[in-house]
């Protein structure tokens, strides 16, 4: 076919392309479809492939050139877009359908002119991404780190015993309640009511935070607590409210923590033949958990640096294929499909929308730093040789364990091994990053604050 084409961009990476059918193909490509339909449409008085085409026109009518005219728009926006010669930045995203744009009529004695509109790939201009100077924090790993996980390894090897049936629940012990709010009469709230439900004492890891109110019960006994919950409560379910609870004591237990010597390190793993053996491990670690989660720090601060510069209006599509891929994510996380959790927290009064736009700012944020770091990448060159792979496989090997044959069967798989490069490359180029740029040390901060946690 004849046909010509017009791009006109558009907002949010958008473009409308509006494309011209020449009159002949248009009378070509209608002329064919009243013939194929001459051959098979049965019309009383007439033989098979006999009836006039006057006549196979008045009884078909509209829906002949409404079939016509779809598959003129199909065929010429397959040839636009199956042309090679077609810039990238033209060509739709693979999840952005066309959409077509005042539905046309169809006049066989005229050019067919039509419009749809879809998203593009979005254009970036790379501001400034070296020579900048940013700062990081001065964070120490100290002895009150390393004892603290010791701690935490002590916990995770406690045995707990079963407490004498008079004693009296004190913080640490381990409780499993049953629980129910109450009405006004003292009356347990349908839907509300908890089985054996366990949680420490004192973690406040129950939903009413009844922790204080437990202190001092013992196994078997039943209170009713009454609590108000402050505006700024970090549940928003509870935050200003006072609740009315019923708890009941099942089972009280307590934790025997093991000493912290040679005995409890070989506990750990048989590796380890003495507590001064654990601690070194601890030590190492816990370094490159710092090492890690600094090493990301640059990175954060280096992109937002760039993003700062360089501008990119990212297509509607992008983000909602990013929130819908987040909330597959919390579907699974919740062992349910999209669909029940959807449901489900209609049921609990959180609107699906509100959830994904409290989503949005981060998402457009992690599409415009992944953008930039795709055209760093492609516009630095980075390529990723066989050797560079295959001394990949041998670093993973070593740190899982696995042997390599495993490894390299894995990353045959179909897309796995372009990951495995996405991530060699995203590491050469973060390297990269940290040489042409400058670091300064900023306000000291505990290993604590950075890391969140020792795990």
């Amino acid at each position: 076919m004849t046909i010509t084409k017009e791009v006109t961009p558009l907002e949010h990476s958008s473009i409308k392309l509006t494309v011209t059918v020449a009159q002949e193909d248009v009378r070509s490509q209608y002329d064919d479809l009243v013939s194929d339909y001459r051959k098979t449409l049965r019309i009383p008085g007439f033989r098979p492939g006999k009836a006039p085409k006057d006549v196979l026109e008045r009884k078909l009518g509209d829906a002949l050139k409404g079939e016509a005219l779809g598959r003129i728009i199909e065929k010429s926006i397959t040839e636009i877009f199956e042309d090679e010669a077609l810039p990238k930045e033209n060509r739709p995203l693979p999840y952005s359908s066309p959409q077509l744009q005042d539905e046309p009529s169809l006049n066989v004695e005229t050019d067919l002119v039509f419009s749809v509109v879809y998203d593009v790939f979005p254009k970036i201009t790379l501001g400034t991404w070296k020579g900048l100077e940013l700062e990081i924090p001065e964070v120490q790993l100290t002895e009150e780190d390393i004892n603290r996980e010791l701690d935490a390894i002590r916990e995770r090897n406690a045995i707990v015993l079963d407490k004498d049936d008079n004693a009296l629940a004190v913080k640490d012990d381990v409780v499993t309640v049953n629980y129910s709010e109450l009405s006004d009469v003292g009356e347990p709230l349908p839907g509300t009511v908890r089985e054996d439900f366990v949680f420490t004492l004192g973690s406040g890891y129950n939903i009413f935070r009844f922790d204080d109110e437990l202190m001092g019960m013992k196994k078997g006994e039943t209170r009713d607590i009454e609590k108000s919950y402050p505006d700024d409560f970090d549940d928003k379910e509870l935050a200003g409210k006072h609740k009315k609870i019923r708890v009941t004591l099942t089972a009280l237990k307590e934790k025997k923590l093991p000493d912290l010597d040679d005995d409890l390190a070989q506990d750990v793993d048989e590796k380890f033949e003495t507590l001064e053996d654990l601690k070194a491990n601890v030590r190492e670690r816990l370094t490159q958990n710092l090492e890690k989660r600094l090493r990301d720090l640059k990175i954060n601060k280096i992109l937002e640096k760039i993003m700062e510069t360089t501008p990119v209006d990212l297509p509607e599509s992008m983000v909602r294929l990013e929130l819908d891929s987040r909330w597959r994510n919390l579907a699974r996380r919740f062992n349910v499909s999209p669909e029940e959790l959807e449901k489900n927290m209609i049921r609990a009064g959180q609107g699906v929308e509100t959830i994904r736009d409290g989503w949005r700012p981060e998402v457009i944020k992690a599409l415009h730093s992944r953008l930039i770091v795709e055209t760093l990448i492609e516009d630095l060159g980075f390529t990723v040789s066989d050797e560079e792979v295959e001394k990949e496989y041998e670093v993973i090997a070593a740190e899982t364990g696995t042997p390599m044959e495993e490894i390299k069967k894995y990353y045959a798989q179909e897309t796995m091994g372009e990951y495995l490069k996405e991530d060699i490359n995203e590491r050469k180029l973060f390297d990269l990053l940290f040489t042409e740029n400058k670091f300064i040390p900023g306000p000291k901060e505990r290993y604590l604050d950075l890391v969140g946690n020792n795990g």
